[in-house]
C-alpha cells in the first residue's frame, strides 16, 4: 500500500516553478544594486521599487516598472543568460501603501500627472480601485494587467 501511493505522488504532474514562485520574497535592495537598464542606484528610489527574481534566486532590481518591462521585453539584451521562463517571481511597489506587490498580478496607471524616477511611469496598484481613484486625481488615461503592457505601452512613456 506504500509504495502504491509513494508511486501516485510520484506520477502527480507539478510545477517547480509554480511551486518556488509561490517561496519567493521581494529582495532587500542593497544601497549598491543599479538598475540593469539605466544605471541609476535602485535604493534611492523606494517608492517606485520593482524586481525581477529567477529560479536560481539571481534577481535584478529597477528604480520603476518602466524599466523593469524594458528589461523583461529585452531579456537576451540585458541578461543573456536567462530567459523569460526563468522568472520565478515579479514584485512592483504599491503606490499607495509602498508594498511589494505581485507584479504578474497588479493593476498599472499609464497616462498620470506622477512622474517617477524616469519620467513617465507605469503606476502599480495592487487593487483595481485604488488605481481607478488615482486616476480620476492624477489624469490617468488607462488601466492596465501585466499581460497587456506592450513594448509600444513602455515606448510611449518615454
Amino acid at each position: 500500500m506504500k509504495i502504491l501511493l509513494m508511486l501516485l505522488l510520484l506520477l502527480q504532474p507539478c510545477s517547480p516553478s509554480r511551486a518556488l514562485a509561490e517561496d519567493m520574497k521581494p529582495v532587500d535592495v542593497k544601497k549598491t544594486d543599479k538598475c540593469p537598464v539605466c544605471g541609476m542606484f535602485v535604493a534611492r528610489y523606494p517608492d517606485f521599487i520593482a524586481q525581477v527574481i529567477f529560479e536560481d534566486g539571481s534577481y535584478a532590481v529597477f528604480d520603476g516598472a518602466k524599466d523593469m518591462f524594458k528589461y523583461i521585453f529585452n531579456l537576451s539584451r540585458y541578461n543573456p543568460g536567462k530567459s523569460s521562463s526563468d522568472i520565478a517571481a515579479i514584485y512592483v511597489t504599491d503606490y499607495y501603501s509602498l508594498d511589494p506587490i505581485d507584479g504578474w498580478k497588479a493593476g498599472y496607471v499609464t497616462g498620470s500627472d506622477v512622474y517617477g524616477p524616469m519620467g513617465h511611469e507605469l503606476i502599480p496598484f495592487g487593487k483595481d480601485e485604488d488605481a481607478r481613484e488615482f486616476m480620476v486625481d492624477h489624469a490617468g488615461k488607462s488601466l492596465l494587467k501585466f499581460e497587456s503592457i506592450t513594448q509600444e505601452v513602455v515606448r510611449s512613456l518615454d
